[in-house]
């Protein structure tokens, strides 16, 4: 089985660093992919204009597929915003996509839609050093944000091992901000391409950054053919419960091959 593994926003192909290796070490071909003006992309995050520009490398990667080589899709925070738009493209080319405490979309709302009605806004001293910054490159003006290194601290690694804060400290990238429609092109998913493609979500128990209670109902909106659970695990699930989500997509690949 194929895992293609799609990163967060302001983060990269990079943080799936530790996952690569027990993927491959089980048999599996993985790719992870460095989205728009992402970890080593060369794009610059104001010459994004669409939500098409931001996720190009993925379809890009999908469209050089064979049609017989179906891949499982993980995608990892606001990454399934971009997964979402490659699946409503290319839906015969994914066996599934697991959504890990991920932005997930319906097929009647605008894609943003999940994260603006269910994950409650941060009061404006909880922000902390979270940057928002606006670009004059397109109408509307393109609105985009950079993690810093004391919001990551308290809302995405807060149980991550040390190292992995340092890394993403060095890594992390200004990206738009897909919390919200400021990209052209974003018009609701189908149900014929993303709504026919199989879906699980794998809640993250102790996230800071995306509540249980806003993962749960984010699947009550759109309900995926499967729920699983990691416990103990914070946003950033691949630095603080590698082994347990290795686990479980293991099974996945098991189980939708």
């Amino acid at each position: 089985m194929r895992f293609v593994l799609v990163h967060g926003v302001c983060h990269g192909a990079w943080c799936w660093y530790k996952i690569i290796p027990h993927l491959k070490a089980a048999g599996h071909s993985v790719v992870a992919v460095d989205l728009a003006a992402s970890g080593i992309s060369t794009v610059k995050v104001e010459e994004i204009q669409s939500l098409k520009d931001y996720s190009k490398p993925l379809l890009d990667f999908l469209d050089d597929e064979e049609e017989d080589d179906k891949v499982i899709i993980v995608a990892h925070s606001m990454g399934g915003i971009p997964t979402a738009l490659a699946a409503d493209i290319f839906p015969h080319k994914i066996a599934a996509i697991v959504f890990l405490t991920a932005t997930m979309p319906d097929t009647k709302n605008p894609p943003s839609y999940p994260f603006e009605k269910f994950v409650p806004n941060l009061p404006q001293e909880e922000l902390l050093d979270l940057e928002f910054r606006s670009y004059e490159t397109h109408v509307p003006p393109l609105r985009t944000v950079i993690f810093g290194p004391k919001f990551m601290a308290k809302n995405l690694y807060q149980l991550s091992p040390v190292q992995d804060l340092e890394l993403a400290k060095l890594l992390v990238r200004e990206n738009p901000a897909l919390a919200t429609d400021n990209l052209s092109g974003t018009k609701p998913f189908t149900k014929e391409g993303y709504g026919s493609v199989t879906r699980v979500y794998i809640v993250c128990g102790e996230d800071n950054q995306i509540p249980v209670e806003s993962q749960r109902l984010m699947i009550n909106n759109f309900p995926p053919n499967e729920v699983m659970e990691i416990k103990g695990a914070d946003h950033m699930a691949m630095f603080s419960k590698p082994r347990e989500l290795c686990a479980r997509l293991l099974e996945f690949a098991d189980k939708y091959a």
